[in-house]
């Protein structure tokens, strides 16, 4: 790697389930309006910024967060189940408070200890870290020296954080909080990465956006 390489890791925007506070998961629900002001927000704060490539978690949610940011740039959005969302399993659907009341110690376990996480048809934290890490070195590899925008969700970007921050996964949910359509900004030179931003939201143009 001879120059710098910048990886922009992007959380999609607000949706419906987001404001029922349900788990999505792999399931889907669609941006609300704030969602899309949100993604629109960070594609104007990086207007003007080089993006030679897009990676999208193949969640509708997340690709349309990615169209959003986008804009009028003639670039192709490459989607990967890689950067899916943690599966929730049977969590999938359910509210925070159905599953406070149903699965009271595996919540404890995902919030307090996720390497403990596990729920029928889920994946765990490793798993998901496994796949989305091996995913971001695959990106990086076939695009040194560039400008690339990845979109994808809270898990995954507490995890690929993580991984460049070298924080143990029993710390995954210290701050900073992964707002919806908040910009982290990875910069790599010389094999060592910078990180720029984590979780800003500096973009955000009306009070009270940040759920």
């Amino acid at each position: 790697m001879s120059g710098k390489t910048t990886i922009y890791i992007v959380r999609h925007g607000q949706t419906a389930w987001n404001v029922e506070h349900r788990f999505q998961g792999h399931q889907d629900s669609p941006l609300t309006e704030l969602g899309t002001k949100q993604a629109e927000w960070l594609g104007e704060s990086l207007r003007n910024e080089r993006i030679d490539t897009i990676f999208s978690s193949s969640s509708p949610r997340a690709r349309k967060t990615a169209e959003l940011i986008r804009g009028a740039r003639d670039l192709d959005i490459m989607e990967s189940g890689a950067l899916m969302e943690i599966h929730l399993g049977i969590w999938e659907g359910l509210t925070q408070t159905e599953v406070k009341q149903l699965y009271p110690e595996q919540l404890d376990y995902f919030w307090n200890d996720p390497g403990q996480f596990r729920v029928p048809g889920s994946e765990t934290f490793q798993e998901v870290s496994r796949r989305a890490v091996d995913q971001l070195h695959r990106i990086i590899g076939e695009n040194e020296d560039k400008s690339i925008l990845i979109v994808t969700h809270t898990v995954v970007v507490k995890l690929l954080m993580a991984h460049f921050e070298d924080r143990p996964l029993n710390r995954i949910w210290n701050p900073p909080y992964i707002h919806p359509a908040c910009l982290c900004k990875v910069e790599i030179g010389m094999n060592q990465p910078e990180i720029i931003l984590h979780g800003d939201i500096s973009h955000y143009k009306e009070a009270g956006s940040e759920d």
